[in-house]
């Protein structure tokens, strides 16, 4: 039988000793699979409410548009249900397009009524500057394109905006598919 040195054997039991911490849940309670955690061991404080508003652009003619169709409307209804456009827009300060870039709504758009426009949407709200910058917003519903004001659910987020909720208020501005969105979204 092979001994161990000492000093081998000190280092094991010391490695053994870190590895059994490691496996201790945070709470300090085992739960099996699930277990509450305080929020304050991951540095999360109070909540906050930040509004934010911004300009959506679609743009589907031109030099450079923004959106396009990958699944093409498999029906001959006037609603062209049954499409998928991704898009990747520009979201501005203002609502012309020439407005300062804040950040890019990325994502997809489907029609999924048959009877009346109503969108499927997917979107990632990525800020591209300011104090969000590298953060996303995550919202994800239905948008009945000819209601005045269309409301969102946040889903989600990162950076900033790690575990946000909260709703955004969709308003067409212009004729082009220009968008106002009043974001209000709660997050630590």
């Amino acid at each position: 039988m092979a001994r161990i040195s000492p000093i081998l054997a000190f280092q094991l039991i010391i490695s053994s000793l870190f590895s059994s911490f490691a496996m201790i849940p945070v709470s300090g309670e085992n739960h099996g699979f699930v277990g509450s955690i305080d929020p304050k061991l991951f540095g999360l404080q109070e909540e906050k409410l930040t509004h934010i508003r911004l300009f959506w652009h679609d743009l589907l003619n031109g030099p450079h548009p923004s959106a396009m169709d990958v699944v093409p409307s498999p029906t001959k209804s006037p609603t062209n249900y049954g499409l998928v456009r991704m898009f990747d827009n520009a979201l501005t300060e203002g609502p012309e397009l020439s407005s300062e870039l804040v950040a890019r709504a990325q994502g997809f758009y489907a029609s999924a009524a048959r009877k009346g426009l109503s969108k499927l949407m997917v979107q990632n709200f990525a800020f591209v500057q300011g104090q969000f910058n590298g953060s996303t917003i995550n919202l994800i519903g239905r948008n009945s394109i000819f209601n005045k004001v269309r409301e969102l659910p946040v889903v989600g987020g990162s950076g900033v905006f790690r575990l946000a909720r909260g709703y955004a208020l969709a308003t067409t501005h212009t004729g082009d598919a220009a968008v106002e969105y009043n974001i209000y979204v709660l997050h630590y």
